[in-house]
């Protein structure tokens, strides 16, 4: 998924003209990638986590009701947009221009970043932390490219699936229209979020869970657990299938702020059973658990829908700023864990509140990822591979010298 291919064909009257542009869509992938490092920037201010030897002095009882929102709707919100994206591709170059894309823009950079950042990370904190245990931290810490390798996994199931249905399954493509018909029913009423959310509540309750933490991360093994197989998988194929009908996109933006509303609800809610304080209660097979997993689940989507909504009624408009961002985002997660962890490692002892710490790290962090992206990357062979090529603006000395040229 990357931020140059979000264009799409008209499929209907109220879809955007064909090869235009979804800036919404960039911005609000860019947003998503972003929120992953403001997430790991507050996990060492969690009250009650004490898994990682980077635990600060100063917890923070606002910053982990933030991780507990973000945690809701970050991924689901990305895969969303992959699916979306996906069809996009593959529509657009067919099955071997995807696989090309994909290889390039996906696997390439998880081969390349576990091999690169695995020991930037571990030096990190041997700097940071001297003599400390390191070995669950630093190696929970280089997973956070999970993410491409459950890509990945979608990826490899869409294709055959894809090809299945349309030459053998549903050659008469009735089966692919009545999907466009039930999405068509959900996505066009304000009940919406609670009929995505099924699929995940069951699985949630078919699993070992913490309640608190939400939907496990698939980062312990190559086979991801089953909440987080299906809370993916059935948001990837929600994008796939949204791309199919984009005219449906006007109606989720018109009812952003129900949806907003209705997150902000189900979000209290889920905070009220079980508590602001992040706990390591495990799910039980009784009523309690069943009610938390559909409304945690149905928050989720809720949350989704708004941030799409939102995103599609004021980021629609072009912009070179946004677009810069949306760019950058890719570098900025694939990179931004060595860098919070040397600054984390370097502050957790100084006598300073967290409200001064958290500040801080996210300021000198983003200001360096930046940095590193437009002089070392954005340019390069390195950003041709993350985001394709791009042309370097001609600087005001060049522009002189053509003159006097």
């Amino acid at each position: 998924m990357t931020a140059h291919a979000a264009v799409i064909d008209r499929p209907g009257l109220a879809a955007p003209a064909a090869g235009e542009r979804l800036h919404a869509l960039d911005a609000l992938r860019g947003f998503a990638l972003l929120c992953g490092l403001i997430l790991h920037a507050a996990i060492p201010y969690l009250p009650g986590f004490n898994r990682s030897p980077l635990v600060d002095g100063s917890p923070s009882v606002p910053l982990g009701l933030m991780f507990f929102v973000i945690h809701i709707f970050r991924m689901t919100v990305f895969f969303v947009i992959a699916g979306f994206f996906a069809r996009l591709l593959v529509e657009r170059g067919g099955v071997r221009g995807f696989v090309r894309n994909r290889s390039l823009r996906v696997v390439v950079p998880l081969v390349v970043g576990w091999f690169v950042f695995i020991p930037v990370i571990i030096a990190a904190m041997r700097w940071g932390l001297g003599d400390q245990p390191l070995r669950r931290a630093a190696g929970a810490a280089g997973l956070h490219l999970w993410f491409l390798y459950v890509l990945m996994l979608l990826y490899a199931a869409a294709l055959p699936v894809r090809g299945l249905v349309r030459s053998t399954l549903d050659t008469g493509g009735r089966l692919r229209a009545g999907m466009d018909v039930g999405l068509r029913a959900v996505v066009r009423g304000p009940w919406a979020a609670f009929v995505l959310s099924v699929p995940l509540a069951i699985a949630f309750f078919s699993s070992t869970w913490r309640l608190w933490n939400g939907i496990p991360t698939p980062d312990e093994s190559l086979i991801p657990n089953l909440p987080a197989a299906v809370a993916f998988s059935v948001a990837f194929l929600v994008g796939w299938l949204l791309h199919r009908q984009a005219a449906l996109l006007p109606s989720i933006e018109r009812q952003w702020a129900v949806q907003l509303g209705l997150a902000s609800a189900l979000t209290v809610v889920c905070l009220w059973i079980v508590g602001v304080m992040r706990s390591t209660e495990t799910a039980a097979s009784d009523l309690r658990t069943a009610v938390y997993g559909l409304l945690y689940a149905a928050a989720g989507w809720a949350w989704t829908l708004a941030l799409i909504g939102i995103a599609l009624r004021f980021f629609a408009a072009a912009s070179p700023v946004r677009r810069y961002v949306s760019d950058a985002s890719y570098w900025i997660y694939l990179a931004h864990y060595p860098v919070l962890i040397a600054l984390q490692a370097a502050m957790k002892d100084l006598p300073f509140h967290w409200s001064v710490k958290f500040p801080a790290q996210l300021i000198v962090s983003l200001a360096f990822l930046f940095a590193t992206y437009h002089w070392l990357v954005r340019f390069t062979f390195v950003g041709a591979v993350l985001n394709g090529t791009r042309a370097r603006r001609p600087r005001p000395r060049d522009h002189l010298i053509a003159v006097i040229r």
